[in-house]
């Protein structure tokens, strides 16, 4: 302890003699303090002692002290330097986004704008000078939704718009395109930052919305020339008007059924503008004025179609129809039936003056029996002729409708293309029935009767209308068989085919049913569905041509004509169709067929070979084709496909122009009725004999047993207008990939 306590009152700057003199003063003081000491000096020397400890322990805080100090101060200069890099980071970060041709601002995860660049809300020249880094996000879209340069969409108020901002706002990210002032676009896109951050960039697209709006309108522009086109072709005065009762499209019939000159019709006109010009020239029957037809045009809801016959002053009869389009616009059809009503009258005469002289008039009875018949013989033939002739511009629609449908489109116009085409084939379809109404009707049908397998049919039909059925959620099924029967294999498919599409389409729940029975020595086809029922005095009706129960007669719903082709069908293949039906309990439809004994089905020849696989190269089609406008059609859609067309039109130009190029075609598509030249048989027999064996087709709208017949004995297969095109890629492609 002493030696410690003299330890610390030495210095340890003094000298060593210094030190030496110290510690002998030191043991002497000791020394004479022990042998002096009293209890006074004893508690005297003990505070010494403590004095002296308390002083060691100051010391050493105080070193400790001054290292940590150092500490501190070596602390104090890493973090300035650590706040000039922070400082020179944040200038080159501001320095980075200013060059950004887009607008950028970053907003923390409390919603506080922490920077942003000058571009950010440059169309805002109003308010842009007040978004300055520290406001909320909140404050910042008020601030935007009051200039007076941001563009609000119909029926948004401001309030709708910064609540719109607001969630879209709470997604992760979005992207939106804002309206501004004098015609001018910004897309804003918000990302969230991993820290929960959100930065907003700006990009103005004008420029862009401005392109894509003139090709849309160029888009359109085209569809509706080719919509005009359509029109053009129609016998029927049609006029097309949009949901504010303005005139859209017209045809030039209308102008010459109206009696107007062509400067009277302007794109545009108001409903009642017209109306008012040719109120006059009609007379409506009971009673009723043109008032009836402007008050269908203006109801809210035109569920209903509106039908009427008017007549004017000369004896001339027209029809006006008109129903709804989708869009709240309607579509008008004038068509002149002068023809056909006087024929009505006429007829009705000859009936009343007939029935009068009935005893006495036996010789005249069967002289206008037979007048009758050569009559009907004559409308057969008119069908068939007026028939082929709609078919001509009707393919040539479908064609051009197919090639359009190759290009890229917006949504609105492939959906508009669609229904268009969706329209024509419910126009062929209405064709098709009318001819097989006329030929059935001619009693001049021929039928091939012979062993027809089952097993294929019913596995093509069921193919055919799975989807449809599924669409309505019905429950469609066709139970296999490898039953063979005698038959025409055409005309029975084409019968069970209308029984099921009849039975779908007045099926709303439940399901369809097909099957073969066998009973006794024959067999039966019953075609059965859970529909409405068919009360018994209904039950003969229905097979009348244009009549469907409870609903009129309509492209889109069907004419009421499947069932009058089943009839008649089954009648000349010797058939009995049967009908078991009641309201409420469905339908079940039975087709007798006799079994075939001992003979095979015939081969099956759906298969088409292809001219060349897609992937081999263009292809040359030689087009021989006398109507201009199927032509170009044609022409315009092969050469899509990456054809290459020789297109003549006459046998005699296709002919000379192989002979003057020497080019071998590999494919032929060869129209019958060419002129007063060779026609398309006559043309396929030189092909043969001059380029051999290369593929080819006979393309016709003539659907005549007696052309078909000649086809088959030529061995030439046939296309049919309007030629679905799906069969047309198959036929050069064996692909169905082009179908349109």
């Amino acid at each position: 302890m002493r030696q410690s306590l003299a330890a610390s009152l030495l210095d340890p700057g003094d000298t060593l003699e210094r030190q030496n003199a110290k510690l002998l003063t030191i043991a002497e003081a000791l020394i004479q303090h022990s042998e002096e000491m009293n209890e006074d000096r004893g508690a005297a020397f003990a505070q010494f002692q403590r004095a002296a400890m308390l002083e060691e322990q100051v010391r050493a805080r105080t070193r400790d002290l001054e290292r940590a100090l150092d500490l501190l101060n070596v602390s104090n200069a890493r973090l300035a330097d650590a706040n000039r890099e922070t400082e020179t980071a944040r200038q080159n970060l501001a320095a980075a986004i200013e060059t950004v041709q887009d607008g950028f601002a970053l907003f923390d995860a409390q919603d506080v704008l922490v920077m942003a660049n000058s571009r950010f809300n440059a169309l805002l020249d109003d308010v842009r000078d007040e978004i300055v880094p520290g406001m909320q996000f909140d404050d910042y879209l008020e601030l935007v939704a009051g200039s007076t340069h941001l563009h609000m969409s119909d029926g948004m108020s401001r309030g709708d718009w910064i609540a719109m901002r607001r969630a879209r706002h709470a997604e992760h990210h979005f992207i939106l395109n804002q309206r501004m002032g004098d015609d001018r676009w910004m897309q804003v896109s918000e990302h969230r930052t991993h820290d929960g951050g959100t930065v907003i960039l700006q990009t103005e697209v004008t420029d862009l919305i401005r392109a894509e709006r003139e090709k849309r309108g160029r888009l359109l522009d085209d569809q509706a020339k080719i919509l005009r086109a359509t029109l053009e072709h129609l016998k029927l005065g049609v006029c097309i008007f949009d949901s504010r009762l303005q005139l859209l499209g017209w045809n030039a019939r209308l102008g010459e059924f109206l009696l107007l000159p062509r400067n009277r019709l302007r794109e545009g006109m108001h409903f009642d503008a017209i109306l008012e010009q040719v109120r006059d020239q009609f007379t409506f029957p009971n009673g009723l004025s043109a008032h009836r037809l402007g008050d269908w045009v203006r109801r809210a809801l035109r569920r209903d179609q509106f039908e009427v016959e008017v007549t004017r002053e000369g004896g001339k009869v027209f029809e006006i129809f008109a129903q709804e389009l989708p869009d709240g616009g309607f579509v008008m059809s004038l068509s002149d039936v002068s023809a056909e009503r006087h024929a009505i009258e006429g007829l009705s005469r000859v009936n009343e003056t007939l029935e009068a002289r009935v005893t006495e008039r036996t010789l005249e009875l069967e002289d206008a029996l037979a007048s009758a018949e050569r009559a009907n013989a004559s409308r057969a033939r008119f069908v068939a002729a007026a028939s082929h002739d709609l078919l001509q511009p009707l393919s040539a629609a479908k064609l051009y409708l197919a090639s359009l449908g190759e290009e890229k489109t917006s949504d609105i116009a492939a959906r508009t293309v669609e229904k268009a085409q969706n329209a024509l084939l419910s126009v062929e379809g209405i064709l098709g029935a009318l001819l097989d109404i006329s030929r059935l009707e001619s009693g001049h049908v021929s039928v091939d009767l012979g062993p027809v397998a089952l097993g294929p049919i019913f596995a093509a039909l069921r193919d055919e209308f799975a989807m449809h059925a599924r669409l309505k959620g019905l429950d469609f099924r066709i139970v296999s068989t490898d039953a063979v029967v005698v038959s025409d294999r055409a005309y029975l498919r084409r019968i069970l085919q209308n029984l099921i599409s009849n039975a779908i389409r007045y099926t709303e729940t439940g399901g369809v049913l097909m099957a073969l029975r066998h009973r006794r020595d024959e067999l039966v086809i019953e075609v059965r569905d859970s529909g409405p029922g068919i009360a018994e005095d209904d039950q003969d009706k229905i097979f009348h041509e244009f009549h469907r129960l409870n609903a009129k007669a309509s492209a889109s719903e069907g004419m009421g004509l499947g069932l009058a082709i089943v009839e008649r069908a089954a009648a000349v293949l010797g058939h009995p169709l049967t009908l078991r039906s009641a309201p409420r309990r469905g339908s079940t439809f039975t087709l007798g067929l006799k079994p075939a004994l001992g003979g095979a089905a015939r081969a099956e020849n759906d298969v088409v070979t292809p001219v060349r696989d897609p992937e081999g190269g263009d292809i040359v089609v030689l087009l021989v084709e006398n109507d201009a406008d199927l032509s170009r059609a044609m022409t315009q859609l092969l050469e899509k496909w990456g054809a290459t067309v020789l297109d003549v039109d006459s046998g005699e130009a296709g002919l000379e122009l192989l002979e003057a190029t020497g080019l071998e075609p590999d494919a032929c598509l060869i129209d019958y009725q060419l002129g007063d030249g060779m026609d398309g048989l006559q043309l396929i027999a030189a092909l043969r004999q001059k380029i051999g064996s290369v593929p080819m087709r006979l393309v016709t709208a003539d659907r005549s047993e007696e052309l078909r017949k000649m086809a088959a004995a030529a061995q030439v297969e046939m296309l049919t207008k309007p030629v679905p095109t799906s069969q047309l890629a198959a036929f050069l492609f064996g692909s169905q990939r082009r179908a349109g």
